[in-house]
């Protein structure tokens, strides 16, 4: 196991560093001048050329590149245009909020997505099967804002037992906390569930058809062992990489949800750096967003270890 994780680790460095050169590149591909940009409409040229010199924009690219790399090792994502303060600083002020709401619709997800996968593919052709593929196909093909403006319009301005925008801190209670986050965290974590409840129900109905689940039936096994026993960790596993993406998805992805419900998370924070083309930022946020993406695969792959001893011994 221990020789997996490494080998895993030293994959994960040069894609890291793939992803780096790729997020350096988007820059350049803005239109206009962040020079210009930053200094105002009005500024002359000797001061639009002080603030490119300030910022290292007249330095040659490899430069910039190395000085961006350096940074990122320090920890250092620079310091935002627009608020004047250091990136990574206020990435971490916002992360609460969107982790929460992550971890609230990864448990929505979970508690929504593995039940129907595991009812429909344990019974293919009855109406629960077919109840879980109409649900997977209109949770996939629902817009997550849609649906949040749906479930503001009825759960808080109508029956008005949820609030509808903000955020309060856990430490202010466990309550108060969540039912902040319920509706963001529904209208964000269905879209994942209804991924997790189709690939699980597919790995169901193969895994229920293998030699093994029918050697543990003719042993006189009930349904109910043979299913949690023997299908369930065999069929997870292909589920266990549609979960990691969903949860990279979901905390990378959570820009319109956060908009929609007055969340000031790195959603949001995505957004005004687009819109006032804060360079610093937006970067920032990518990076944590690719650095979120190989985590959760590195994790994926850890999972397979533990899920099938085979993908061990082939390390």
């Amino acid at each position: 196991m221990l020789r997996l994780i490494g080998q895993r680790l030293l994959a994960v460095l040069p894609l890291l560093l793939i992803a780096t050169a790729i997020t350096f590149g988007l820059i350049f591909l803005i239109p206009g001048d962040p020079a210009h940009r930053i200094a105002g409409e009005t500024a002359t040229p000797e001061q639009i050329e002080l603030v490119r010199t300030e910022l290292g924009l007249d330095q040659p690219v490899v430069v910039q590149y190395a000085d961006f790399l350096g940074g990122l090792v320090r920890g250092d994502l620079g310091t935002s245009f627009t608020y004047k303060a250091p990136v990574l600083e206020m990435i971490v002020d916002r992360l609460p909020v969107t982790v929460s709401l992550t971890l609230v619709a990864v448990l929505v997800a979970l508690a929504v997505g593995i039940p129907a996968g595991i009812v429909g593919g344990s019974r293919p052709g009855s109406w629960q099967d077919r109840a879980t593929s109409v649900g997977s196909t209109l949770g996939v093909a629902t817009p997550n804002f849609v649906l949040g403006l749906i479930l503001v319009l009825v759960f808080a301005l109508q029956l008005r037992v949820l609030p509808a925008t903000g955020y309060t801190p856990l430490a202010k209670g466990v309550w108060p906390w969540l039912s902040h986050l319920l509706l963001p965290a529904i209208a964000l974590g269905l879209a994942a569930a209804a991924e997790i409840a189709r690939q699980l129900r597919s790995s169901m109905i193969e895994v229920m058809q293998q030699d093994f689940v029918r050697t543990a039936t003719a042993k006189g096994l009930g349904r109910r062992s043979v299913l949690w026993k023997h299908a369930l960790k065999n069929a997870f596993i292909p589920t266990a990489t549609v979960l990691g993406m969903q949860i990279a998805f979901l905390l990378g992805g959570t820009a319109v949800i956060e908009s929609v419900f007055g969340l000031k998370g790195l959603g949001d924070f995505a957004v005004q750096a687009v819109l006032s083309g804060d360079l610093p930022a937006i970067q920032g946020v990518v990076i944590f967003g690719v650095f979120a993406t190989v985590v959760m695969s590195l994790l994926v792959d850890i999972s397979y270890g533990y899920l099938n001893p085979r993908t061990r011994s082939a390390a």
